[in-house]
């Protein structure tokens, strides 16, 4: 079993299985299992018009019910706060007429009908997920960062929030899946600035070949997998962008080899648009799939969204403001956002001494959790170390809503209490 980079005892992961058929697309679900004492809300009611949604106790997440007391533990490796629970079981990703459905059903359409509705499509898979399947399933080494309390949220030792939808392939596999396509929302602890958010969307594509499709190529497998990987996702970009300009840049990932990124030029500079490559074998070979080949794909569904649709900021994808919504219906791709508003940013800085174990993304984890969707960005400004060796640094927050204008009491109210709060939860010492 995969170390943690923290030191505690170990829980076993529990989970349920299931199977079943939501919206003519096959779903499997693996989730905690619930309480029966709690009350059923709808997930509906979690998409609120004020920035702070309330938090609810149960969620309905692929027909399977998590309490809040699943998710949010009186366990010394919880780090999952009340506004990410409060985001589960929103699955933008499933509305047609959400920019993120409108992309994801655009990307349908292209494998439906350059390969005969070959592939299925799962949308609907619990986001609740073991750390094996998160990380060791997939091949991420041991000393990974992104396995670390900074960069992902742990439910329990043996438990997380998945990080990409690859956290589901091992299953797929074994269930004796060989194409299919995966989206979801997934979720990291990040930064705070108009591109990050710490939930987001991906779409992952698999596609498994046996013998028989090669040999007859005349070429090896890895070749003949890459070679219909990138004439798949060249079709893909096109489908998406248009007659554009392609280049594939050679990269690293630990469940692919070879890897690629696909960028294109477009808007007069080069986007990335998804990493791909050929599966490693060991995951096939672990998965019921000794003697074949596969590729895989991941792209971020709000990127492109952002770059497609002009949305200039990652939080509008959560807005359920009128203006915002009205702007966008099923089956309407490439449809130009037209700004509603824009409300004038109020900063205030925010200066403190800190201690070895200080990180940006718990700094920002605590103003997101005091101003939720206000907060637009959290920027260092400035930084310096005294002659004892202590490092000051000095971060510059940017309070903005995109429905209306802040008062000058709700953001002074909203700075002293992270001031108060990052001195408590990070122990450092305000200047």
């Amino acid at each position: 079993m995969a170390k943690v980079i923290f030191s505690v005892q170990a829980t076993l992961f529990g989970r349920a299985s299931f199977a079943r058929q939501s919206n003519g697309l096959r779903s499997l679900t693996f989730c905690l299992p619930f309480s029966s004492a709690a009350a059923s809300v709808s997930t509906d009611k979690l998409s609120r018009k004020k920035w702070k949604q309330p938090v609810f106790s149960v969620l309905d997440l692929g027909g399977v019910k998590i309490s809040r007391e699943d998710v949010v533990k009186d366990d010394p490796t919880n780090n999952v706060p009340d506004t990410i629970f409060s985001k589960l079981g929103v699955q933008l990703h499933r509305r047609d007429q959400h920019p993120l459905g409108i992309l994801k059903n655009a990307i349908y359409e292209y494998f439906d009908t350059n390969y005969s509705n070959k592939f299925n499509k799962f949308d609907d898979l619990c986001p609740i997920v073991s750390l094996k399947q998160n990380f060791d399933d997939v091949l991420v080494p041991e000393d990974h960062v992104s396995r670390s309390l900074n960069d992902t949220y742990y439910i329990d030792p043996q438990t997380v929030l998945r990080c990409h939808t690859s956290a589901h392939q091992a299953e797929l596999l074994r269930s004796g899946y060989t194409h299919f396509l995966v989206t979801g929302d997934v979720y990291r602890r990040d930064s705070i600035d108009s591109t990050h958010y710490p939930i987001f969307h991906q779409m992952e594509g698999f596609r498994v070949f046996v013998p028989g499709e090669w040999e007859a190529s005349g070429i090896d497998a890895t070749s003949f997998a890459a070679a219909e990987l990138k004439k798949c996702l060249e079709g893909l970009a096109r489908h998406l962008f248009g007659a554009v300009e392609m280049r594939w840049v050679d990269t690293y990932f630990p469940f692919t080899n070879p890897s690629f990124e696909l960028e294109i030029y477009f808007q007069e500079k080069w986007l990335e648009v998804l990493g791909c490559g050929v599966t490693e074998q060991e995951i096939l070979k672990a998965n019921g799939n000794p003697n074949n080949v596969a590729w895989a794909f991941g792209l971020g569904l709000e990127r492109l969204a952002m770059v497609l649709f002009d949305i200039p900021d990652i939080r509008l994808f959560w807005s359920n403001d009128e203006r915002f919504t009205s702007q966008f219906s099923k089956g309407q791709f490439g449809v130009k956002f037209k700004p509603f508003s824009k409300y004038p940013p109020c900063y205030k800085d925010i200066s403190f001494w800190i201690n070895e174990s200080f990180t940006e993304n718990n700094l920002c984890e605590v103003v997101r959790g005091i101003a939720g969707d206000l907060v637009e960005e959290v920027k260092l400004i400035d930084n310096f170390t005294n002659k004892k060796g202590i490092t000051s640094h000095c971060y510059r927050i940017a309070y903005r809503s995109m429905e209306r204008s802040l008062t000058d009491d709700e953001i002074n109210n909203l700075q002293w209490k992270v001031r108060e709060q990052v001195q408590t939860k990070l122990n450092v010492v305000i200047r």
